[in-house]
């Protein structure tokens, strides 16, 4: 196998040409032809399925991190005023997790989000001893400030002019029973080559979430493909010179894959405009696995009139 292997590189890089006469070299060639096309295309899928999985792998297993999606237990609206936070059954935000009856209350004003622990709750700012600031930051402003409390962490995010408290706890359940995703076989026929097609002026697009916003996100253009003889066309999301990311639905939806579409990254365009989408790396959002997600949703554009059967499959109960 090794050797086959050798003469597969040889053959592909053309090293064998200069030190072989010219007849003698062609018959090689035609004899090469049939191994590449045997062992030589069977080792490059193989390759190919390996490195599709290792990256399903590392998928996962930042899925099942302290602080993945996994650990998603709830999205609190934040209007103005006081909320007290707590397990406590008269917590204006209750936590259905191992958490005292009151750690703390959150002020939220016009300008700021305040908090003030609970007197004997031991909250600390996320991954350290130190106590919190009076002023919590979203993250709209950057990085937001993280707050925790034995295996529960919080933090506010902002989705458009709204605020909400964003829950995660290490030990919820789902992360516990979390087994893995099913997914399609590997199939190279889904690693697609596409063309970005740019706009004269830069762009936006009105991007829907399941919070029932819209959300105007910048686009670079339109990518396009064939497939089995179809043309395709998928709106991707990015800023200039990022990865293109992009959310999709197909005719899998709903049957075999999650019904609010799925998500797909690839490289930003190389220089003659050409993108490699990749559908065996087609991925499920976080809805999937929580309801207390704020995915976005595929475009009407986006909405493939084919099945992909690639990437991943359902999981658990739909949200």
């Amino acid at each position: 196998m090794h050797k086959q292997q050798q003469v597969c590189r040889s053959l592909s890089s053309g090293k064998l040409a200069p030190f072989l006469p010219r007849a003698r070299f062609a018959l090689i060639i035609l004899a090469g032809a049939a191994l590449m096309a045997g062992g030589c295309g069977e080792r490059a899928d193989r390759d190919y399925v390996r490195e599709v999985s290792q990256w399903h792998a590392e998928r996962l297993e930042r899925l099942r991190s302290e602080d993945g999606w996994l650990t998603l237990i709830g999205l609190f609206p934040l209007s103005a005023g006081d909320h007290t936070l707590g397990a406590a059954a008269d917590a204006d935000l209750r936590l259905a997790a191992d958490v005292p009856p009151v750690i703390g209350t959150l002020s939220v004003r016009p300008d700021e989000v305040r908090w003030t622990t609970a007197a004997g709750a031991a909250v600390t700012v996320a991954g350290s001893q130190e106590p919190p600031p009076p002023v919590l930051a979203a993250d709209r402003d950057g990085e937001p400030t993280v707050l925790q409390v034995g295996t529960v962490r919080f933090h506010v995010i902002a989705r458009g002019d709204l605020l909400f408290l964003r829950v995660k706890d290490s030990a919820s359940e789902v992360r516990r029973t979390f087994r893995g995703i099913d997914r399609y076989p590997v199939d190279t026929r889904w690693r697609v080559t596409a063309t970005l097609r740019t706009r004269n002026q830069p762009r936006t697009v009105p991007m829907p979430n399941v919070l029932g916003q819209i959300e105007t996100l910048p686009t670079p253009g339109v990518l396009t493909f064939e497939f089995d003889g179809y043309q395709h066309n998928l709106i991707p999301i990015a800023e200039p010179g990022e990865p293109l990311f992009i959310v999709f639905g197909d005719l899998t939806n709903s049957q075999t894959t999650y019904g609010g579409g799925r998500f797909l990254y690839a490289d930003p365009p190389g220089p003659d405009g050409t993108v490699v989408l990749d559908f065996n790396r087609a991925y499920n959002p976080p809805c999937v696995f929580t309801p207390y997600a704020t995915c976005l949703q595929p475009l009407p554009e986006n909405q493939m009139p084919a099945a992909v059967t690639a990437g991943e499959k359902m999981w658990g109960p739909a949200h």
